[in-house]
């Protein structure tokens, strides 16, 4: 099956939607599939034409001599070397010229760009994934619906809350936009049973449920590391960690009153806009900048409670990789961490924006070390199933039901 995946995210960009678009590029490459992706130039490969191309090699095999990479690149007359950000893709990946978004620069939004529709014909795609769409999505959907191509739209952004955050209103406004791109998809997945309910309530027809994975070998608890528990708590503080962006709607904030308690230290893990006003606010924390890969893991592993405070997350992939570390999980009871967090058994859920609620959890769970003991035991085997070669099989299962039912309406 050929597949295109046009996504708002790619690495070397660190946020959910550039991992789950990676881990199914790699999956469908695993299963002998033929993806390529469609993506933002990153602010580390920014292009400085117009039309900025990018083909990079899967290390699986040589697509130099391809007659499809021939005609993509002939689709691209500009065509250059490889990205160097790319040499690690699994497979071919087409960067379009984006610019920073204003104020939060970690974010890139994709520029108009001929090479969307271009890639789609050149690849020969059976269908397109569309990868949180909102900008190069609605493009990709947009191209896909010309060539009569069916698309599939993963939700995974709460772009109405984020209106809500940023800007007090816009919330109708958002889900316009959201339930017009998703009514055009063959079908729409959704990461969590909030999500769908979410989306069904706005009237977005054709939802699916479709979970993420998350990697149990590489999170896993015995990575705990005393050494850097010494260097991150020097007293034998409890450590309670926070994983993700510093950015305003993930109310970081809400972990003030965990600072003050005693024989407490916080680790924030993360960057964002936010961060110079987080220093402030959080007296005591340790700040660690982004962290990624096995080093992510090792400090996962090293936390005795994790948290999480943003109430818009429509899955909430931090919360799963505490889990697989063994760390048992306080998250606000809202989105993605109702489905994921089995409040007394996993983990506490607290009313979202509520600091106090936070605090109380935490000082509950330093006071009762077995039942922490307990609760990240279960979170672990609550979550070893949860791998991304099923999730990624899930997905290939969506697929083929949508190419049939193209096929049954064609027949």
């Amino acid at each position: 099956m050929r597949v295109v995946i046009v996504t708002e995210s790619f690495p070397p960009d660190v946020n959910g939607v550039a991992h789950c678009a990676l881990q199914t590029a790699r999956h469908l490459v695993a299963r002998g599939h033929d993806p390529l992706v469609i993506a933002p130039a990153s602010s580390s490969a920014a292009f400085a034409g117009a039309e900025p191309p990018s083909l990079s090699p899967s290390p699986a095999a040589s697509l130099s001599s391809s007659p499809r990479t021939a005609s993509l690149r002939a689709a691209s007359p500009r065509a250059a070397s490889p990205r160097t950000g790319d040499s690690d893709a699994p497979c071919p990946v087409v960067r379009v010229p984006s610019l920073p978004l204003p104020g939060y620069p970690q974010v890139r939004v994709a520029l108009p760009s001929r090479r969307v529709a271009a890639t789609l014909a050149a690849h020969r795609a059976d269908l397109v994934h569309l990868a949180g769409p909102f900008v190069l999505g609605v493009r990709g959907m947009a191209a896909a619906a010309r060539l009569g191509i069916p698309a599939v739209a993963v939700y995974q952004t709460d772009l109405a809350g984020y209106a809500r955050t940023y800007m007090g209103a816009g919330e109708a406004a958002a889900w316009r936009r959201l339930r017009a791109v998703h009514s055009a998809a063959d079908r729409t997945l959704a990461p969590s049973s909030a999500a769908v309910k979410d989306l069904e309530e706005h009237r977005v027809p054709r939802v699916r449920l479709w979970p993420r994975g998350v990697d149990t070998v590489r999170f896993r608890p015995e990575l705990r590391d005393d050494a850097l528990r010494r260097r991150l708590a020097p007293n034998g503080e409890l450590i309670v960690g926070y994983v993700g962006r510093l950015a305003a709607e993930k109310h970081v904030e809400l972990l003030s009153g965990v600072c003050g308690l005693p024989g407490v230290r916080v680790v924030i893990v993360g960057d964002g806009p936010s961060e110079p006003s987080l220093r402030t606010t959080l007296p005591g924390a340790v700040f660690l900048g982004r962290r990624t890969g096995d080093e992510l893991a090792r400090i996962f592993a090293s936390f005795d409670v994790f948290a999480h405070t943003g109430p818009y997350e429509t899955f909430c992939q931090t919360v799963q990789e505490a889990m697989a570390s063994g760390v048992p999980v306080v998250a606000p009871a809202a989105g993605g961490p109702i489905d994921l967090v089995d409040h007394g058994r996993t983990g506490l859920l607290v009313p979202s924006h509520d600091a106090r609620a936070v605090t109380g959890a935490v000082r509950d769970l330093q006071a009762a070390p077995e039942l922490r003991a307990s609760y990240g035991r279960t979170a672990r085997a609550t979550v070893e199933g949860r791998t991304w070669a099923a999730v990624g099989d899930q997905l290939l299962d969506h697929y083929a039901e949508v190419l049939g039912e193209r096929t049954a309406v064609v027949a």
